[in-house]
């Protein structure tokens, strides 16, 4: 896929980017996203979200998040009509390129249980589940 543009996302695709992981991305147990969400994350931090765009069309996605000590990697999705052809792994890479070069020493992904695809996604690329570890979350919301 040489003819795929890796990019950074900008704020106003964040309703593309919606629509985007509403049909290519593993939507279940998570809060519902909306765009503010989406430019919030692309002001504070404008290279973490990397997206692919084959012809002019968003193909691809993947968070690569850094809080100065924790690298976490969130919403690698593809679409459905170009998967197989490598371009998961090389937003991976890109991502754990960044990652590595702002000092991140570990990465860590999010992947729901329930998701087959994606477990065996990262495990080929030699991620494992952490088993001494559950994450523990709260709404937000007061």
């Amino acid at each position: 896929m040489n003819d795929v543009l890796f990019r950074n996302a900008r704020a106003d695709e964040a309703a593309a980017i919606l629509e985007f992981w509403g049909r290519a991305g593993e939507n279940a147990a998570r809060p519902s996203d909306d765009p503010g969400a989406v430019l919030r994350l692309v002001e504070r931090d404008p290279e973490a979200l990397i997206v692919a765009e084959l012809g002019g069309r968003l193909v691809g996605t993947v968070i690569a998040g850094w809080d100065g000590w924790r690298a976490n990697l969130y919403r690698l999705a593809v679409d459905p009509e170009v998967r197989g052809r490598g371009l998961g792994k090389q937003l991976l890479a890109r991502a754990e390129e960044r990652l590595r070069a702002l000092g991140a020493e570990r990465f860590c992904a999010m992947v729901l249980d329930e998701n087959e695809l994606g477990r065996a996604f990262w495990a080929a690329r030699g991620y494992a589940p952490q088993d001494e570890w559950r994450r523990w979350v709260k709404a937000a919301s007061w």
